[in-house]
């Protein structure tokens, strides 16, 4: 229909011209002496509207000649990135399906074609540590590497190879580079905690704990894990720097000593360094706050010496009158009794204990008090026990 209406209103505008052109008798008189020259109006405007189409035509032609070399470099360059994408789309695939020999092939054609771009390198690289083969690895590692655009993905995945293959001095070296650079990434981090709990790098758990906490790719409950873990293993590695070890544990987070299991698993380590009174304070406000029979068991080895040892004796008698049946209590005053030489409250406290809850160490304490007080039959008794529940809980 659109198509009839065009076809009316060109022959309408014909007949129109036509029209006009029939009834118009001008004439156009041109004159540069000696000559003169007269010539139909219609036909002065057919000519001139003829003329501007000719020179717009000519004008066009030459551009588009002129321009034919740029077209064709255009056209080519076109043809090499859809060559370039083709390739980039079938390296991946192969990549992903296991097939590293037709992913590295794609991915040379894919780095030919694209201007040798980081990204068909890398393509290139990890489709060469899939064949186990080290020296094309290096060698396209190197090429995406050579541009600055490429710099940080080449690090990475150097570092995510480096790790999936239990090389964790190179991963650190990848990662050390890019922490220089500034670059801080949730991939990074991820790394970067692997990293440093294979290489015993304590000191470098928390801020990747952190970050990754941040980023929410780890629960409340796993990050408090691994800051615990962190922790006592800094508190161990400082063991025979009691200054250092001293200065460490007044300097954790509020939050981190706010953890009951932490604390209780930190005050043996403390207390084999003779540094266990150094938290009884964190222990005490713990306790107070909310009660934990974990920690209460190990309030002895923090208790202190002298009139310290004695204060925390009466504040454990205090909170054994709150929770007069928890075992840990129990046993934590029995060695409290047992330090203060009051054997017969040690020795009611322990069996107290016993009765409550059967442990190992609970024997083995009262095996030591048997001893104390040379009644070396009931010690063996008390040590085998001891070492059957301790064989029970191994196996």
């Amino acid at each position: 229909m659109r198509a009839l209406l065009w076809i009316i209103a060109i022959f309408a505008f014909a007949a129109g011209v036509g029209m006009l052109a029939s009834a118009n008798e001008g004439y156009v008189l041109m004159v540069l002496p000696p000559w003169r020259a007269q010539a139909s109006l219609n036909l002065v405007v057919i000519a001139l509207i003829a003329g501007f189409f000719s020179i717009h035509f000519l004008v066009r032609l030459i551009s588009r000649t002129l321009d034919l070399p740029g077209r064709v470099g255009r056209f080519r360059i076109r043809r090499r990135q859809e060559k370039a994408a083709r390739a980039t789309r079938d390296a991946l695939a192969a990549l992903f399906e296991g097939r590293f020999q037709d992913a590295l092939k794609e991915a040379r054609v894919a780095h030919a074609c694209s201007g040798k771009s980081p990204e068909a390198a890398l393509l290139a690289a990890r489709a060469a540590h899939g064949l186990a083969d080290g020296k094309r690895f290096a060698e396209w590692m190197e090429q995406a590497g050579n541009t600055e655009g490429g710099r940080v993905a080449r690090l990475l995945t150097e570092a995510e190879l480096a790790v999936a293959d239990g090389r964790f001095e190179d991963a650190e070296g990848a990662l050390a580079t890019l922490r220089k650079g500034g670059y801080q990434g949730v991939q990074a981090a991820t790394m970067q905690l692997a990293v440093a709990r294979a290489l015993g790098r304590w000191e470098q758990v928390p801020e990747a704990v952190r970050a990754l906490l941040a980023a929410r790719r780890i629960s409340d409950e796993e990050a408090r894990s691994l800051l615990g873990r962190a922790h006592l293993e800094r508190l161990a590695a400082l063991g025979s720097d009691r200054e250092a070890q001293a200065v460490y544990w007044r300097g954790l987070p509020k939050e981190d000593l706010g953890d009951a299991r932490f604390v209780a698993q930190a005050i043996p380590v403390l207390a084999a360094a003779g540094q266990g009174a150094i938290a009884r304070k964190v222990v005490e406000r713990l306790l107070d706050k909310e009660w934990n029979g974990a920690l209460a068991r190990v309030y002895n080895r923090c208790a202190g010496e002298g009139e310290e040892a004695r204060d925390a004796l009466s504040r454990a008698e205090g909170w054994l009158q709150r929770h007069p049946d928890d075992a840990g209590l129990l046993y934590s005053l029995g060695r409290q009794c047992m330090q203060a030489q009051i054997w017969g409250k040690a020795q009611s406290y322990l069996e107290h204990s016993l009765a409550k809850d059967p442990a190992a160490d609970v024997h083995f304490a009262l095996a030591e008090l048997m001893e104390r007080l040379e009644r070396p039959v009931e010690a063996k008794a008390q040590y085998r026990e001891a070492a059957r529940l301790a064989l029970e809980a191994a196996s």
